[in-house]
């Protein structure tokens, strides 16, 4: 990799405002294209470079970076076409952002830990000029539940609403496992589907006190549940047969071929 001065990555960033407003002059799709249009493809972006950074492929990991980037600028200069913000705005206000959430490296601030310095970071958030008002405000509703479940869990944790010990969080899995269990005996699904619910966040909370991000947990064993299936499936075609017409012992055995291949 190329070291390049700190010259020479502004000369880079200052190269791709001026492509972005040449693409937004004469191309006909970058001229047409609104907050509203870009935010499904910024959304398909941030989960290509999330894909890559699972993958730990650096090529793909600088390429997603950089449409990532560009969506970042992108929305910058279309405030800039309706007079409301550019991108030194959105990078001042950043900066802004940072140094006064790190009192720690700005100010005389002492911390004692990376601990404290979330929980430093919560409390500071609720004193911000338009910041968020409640401690679980700044977790966006859109989120995935999943991701949704571990930020609001983190966020009650840094201002000390959490199990003494994390040990304490497995008597609370069993609990809402057993009530998941009498709800699916009863075959209640609006209850099921509750207790479901209780269950699955309980899980994340463990995950959490584990230090365990319960959403790359997951996605790890997507992934190798998919190799492990792909396996099957062309195993059986190699054999002449159709997954529909094999029996479930016959597909597993397959499966735990491939689990001896260490897919």
């Amino acid at each position: 990799m190329t070291q390049h001065t700190k010259e020479e990555k502004l000369a880079a960033f200052g190269r791709l405002l001026d492509v972005l407003d040449e693409l937004r002059v004469k191309c006909p799709w970058d001229r047409k294209q609104t907050n509203e249009s870009l935010r499904p493809n910024t959304i398909e972006e941030t989960y290509e470079l999330c894909e890559a950074i699972i993958k730990c492929d650096n090529e793909a990991i600088k390429k997603e970076l950089g449409d990532v980037l560009l969506h970042v600028v992108f929305y910058s200069k279309i405030g800039e076409e309706q007079g409301l913000y550019d991108v030194a705005d959105v990078c001042n206000a950043l900066c802004d952002k940072l140094i006064f959430r790190h009192p720690h490296v700005f100010g005389d601030v002492s911390v004692d830990g990376s601990r404290q310095v979330e929980q430093n970071w919560e409390q500071i958030k609720l004193k911000e000029k338009g910041g968020n008002k409640t401690v679980l405000a700044g977790v966006p509703g859109g989120l995935p539940a999943l991701v949704k479940a571990y930020r609001v869990q983190e966020k009650a944790c840094n201002v000390g609403f959490d199990w003494e010990s994390r040990e304490q969080v497995w008597d609370k899995v069993r609990e809402e496992l057993n009530e998941l269990i009498t709800e699916v005996e009863r075959g209640d699904s609006d209850n099921m589907e509750a207790e479901m619910g209780d269950f699955i966040f309980s899980i994340v909370n463990a995950a959490r006190l584990y230090k365990i991000n319960p959403d790359n947990a997951l996605e790890r064993t997507n992934q190798k549940f998919i190799r492990r299936f792909n396996y099957v499936e062309q195993a059986a075609l190699n054999q002449g047969k159709n997954l529909k017409e094999m029996t479930l012992a016959e597909m597993d055995a397959l499966w735990n071929e491939a689990k001896t291949k260490g897919l």
